[in-house]
């Protein structure tokens, strides 16, 4: 016969199994009802600072929302996207990803060129830029920037992807390099051919200093402390643009790829809208940052979670891609990398050494008397490059 005493471990580990198990599901239950993470989705100022404006002003603002053709709003799930579409309806199909602070208009030339050729071009304002809202629960990682790519395909009446549509051309600058490219890796047999401006990606991780790995990492310094920080630093660097490239022993502050992007005196010439000529990057990142005030909290979550480093594999697999297409068809498809040889971002020895070797030797480089603004001051002469590009390797 089993004592009374043999029994009491057995029931008193049930009765603190159960009470364990009630408590835990008392937290789950509160944490449900009082932690839950609700989505915010912060306006951009097509809702917040246009329709107080009268359509005078809203012409001389620095980035008019006519500032490209063919514009239009998608809502989405995750904040209205700004998309402009524009060229001949038959022409080829090319998607354009612009940098981390100027929005689409930093690809202007280069778009009005590419239509100028005979192409339809499609360009979009990444979350938290120009007149895209943000969403500022979610990070600014590969998975959102995937879903907004695809977001502003689907928006066309044209069909972008589908069985007959064919494969479109996809141009991503500095940041949207990286966005571009990592794209590609998971979608390859929806892209025709790659181009990269001045790509983030693969950049090396020396040049990036121990005041941005503070600034940038979560949790040491209150979001606000720092977000009022940045937005400091982003002006800072438009008065005194970066001129020399750094090396291995000089290191680059996080911040300071705006004004690599912005280069004021390169930019003040350059004319990225056909009606719009007082638009220049400059004045559209000052506008950002005076009226969208969630385009720092995009800047800084894109440095963050961004494809601006180690993204060595998936360009490896755009590569290995490239080298089995070409083997099976005949083909000679490469990446075309164009490249500032004054860039202080993205240093061009640095860059055809590593791409050469991540891309499996499928790249072709094109290197301009320019800095990190380089498709925005030679769009033409660039798309020239990307024309005769696209008829060697077709």
């Amino acid at each position: 016969m089993t004592s009374r005493s043999s029994l009491l471990p057995g029931a008193l580990e049930w009765r603190l199994v159960l009470a364990g198990t009630c408590l835990f599901s008392v937290g789950v239950i509160a944490g449900g009802l009082w932690n839950k993470k609700k989505a915010s989705t912060a306006r951009s100022p097509r809702v917040t600072v246009l329709p107080k404006l009268s359509p005078e002003e809203i012409a001389s603002i620095p980035y008019p929302p006519d500032v490209l053709p063919g514009a239009r709003d998608v809502d989405s799930p995750y904040g209205s996207i700004r998309v402009y579409e524009f060229g001949p309806e038959d022409g080829r199909k090319v998607l354009l990803v612009h940098g981390i602070s100027t929005p689409a208009i930093a690809l202007g030339a280069v778009a009005h060129a590419l239509v100028d050729n005979g192409c339809r071009v499609m360009l979009f304002d990444l979350f938290g830029r120009g007149y895209s809202d943000n969403p500022e629960d979610l990070p600014h990682d590969i998975r959102l920037f995937t879903t907004q790519i695809l977001l502003v395909l689907a928006s066309s009446a044209l069909s972008w992807t589908g069985k007959d549509s064919g494969k479109f051309s996809l141009i991503g600058y500095s940041l949207g390099g990286g966005i571009a490219t990592t794209f590609a890796s998971y979608f390859p047999n929806l892209i025709d051919s790659l181009i990269l401006f001045a790509p983030a990606g693969i950049l090396r991780p020396y040049h990036i200093s121990r005041t941005s790995h503070i600034i940038y990492s979560e949790g040491l310094i209150p979001e606000s402390l720092l977000q009022r920080l940045v937005r400091k630093r982003l002006r800072r660097p438009m008065a005194t643009p970066l001129k020399k490239p750094v090396d291995k022993d000089n290191m680059v502050d996080a911040t300071e790829a705006v004004a690599a992007e912005v280069n004021l005196e390169a930019n003040s010439q350059a004319v990225l809208s056909k009606i719009r000529p007082h638009v220049t990057v400059e004045k559209t990142v000052i506008y950002q940052l005076d009226n969208y005030p969630s385009f720092v909290a995009a800047f800084m979550s894109s440095i963050r979670y961004g494809p601006v480093r180690y993204q060595h594999d998936r360009w490896r697999i755009v590569g290995e891609h490239l080298s089995r297409e070409n083997e099976e068809k005949g083909t000679q498809k490469k990446v075309l990398v164009v490249l500032g040889a004054n860039d202080p971002i993205i240093i061009q020895k640095e860059v055809e050494e590593d791409a050469t070797e991540v891309l499996s030797g499928n790249v072709e480089f094109a290197v301009f008397d320019a800095g990190h603004e380089v498709p925005v001051t030679k769009g033409d002469q660039i798309v020239a490059q990307i024309m005769d590009f696209w008829q060697r390797t077709d």
